[in-house]
């Protein structure tokens, strides 16, 4: 990948904190990689966090990056305008360059996820989202936050920040995502097993 061929000698500075998977965990962590050799870890954050507000406030631009029959001239244009509307980290206006390049600008969604995992980590944090049909009694949350911290998913010393997100979709049960990990729980998930098994049956 062009990206990190150009980027090599950042692999000795600061090593990522998780492994990621995927096209879009491998940006990210060559984005990681490459802020930390080339400017800062916090500034690449802090340029893709603005620029994740910029594409979320404009459908047009949300349009553009999922359209995969863009043309290379297209892409180079809408790389272009994103790097005008915020004074972008270089490192970050290296991987939009890229990205554009390569028709992969639909992936920037996931980058940021996958960034903010990286730097969370990097910065002794973990995130833990509890996905439940309904609002959680504080006490509950706090007896699944003290279940998680003593998981192996967050280390000693780190930071747990959790928080409770609705879904009436799943029916009841609860979907931890900690991190990259997801432990799906809910209701909906076991009658989508159920339903296989019987189908594998019949």
């Amino acid at each position: 990948m062009l990206f990190k061929r150009t980027l090599a000698t950042a692999t000795k500075s600061i090593k990522p904190p998780v492994q990621l998977f995927g096209l879009d965990g491998t940006y990210a962590t060559a984005l990681f990689t490459a802020a930390s050799k080339t400017t800062s870890i916090e500034s690449a954050s802090k340029s893709l966090i603005n620029l994740q507000k910029t594409i979320e406030l404009d459908p047009k631009i949300q349009n553009f990056l999922s359209n995969p029959a863009l043309s290379s001239e297209d892409r180079s244009n809408v790389v272009k305008i994103l790097s005008n509307f915020e004074k972008l980290d270089s490192s970050v206006s290296n991987l939009l360059k890229v990205l554009g390049e390569n028709n992969r600008l639909n992936l920037l969604p996931l980058i940021f996820k996958n960034f903010k995992i990286l730097n969370d980590s990097y910065n002794g944090i973990v995130e833990a989202i509890v996905i439940s049909s309904n609002k959680l009694d504080s006490k509950i949350l706090k007896k699944i936050e003290n279940s998680i911290i003593k998981s192996k998913f967050v280390g000693e010393g780190k930071t747990l920040n959790l928080k409770n997100e609705i879904n009436p979709d799943i029916l009841g049960g609860l979907i931890v995502e900690v991190g990259d990990r997801t432990v799906d729980l809910s209701v909906s998930s076991k009658i989508s097993k159920l339903n296989q098994v019987l189908k594998e049956a019949i």
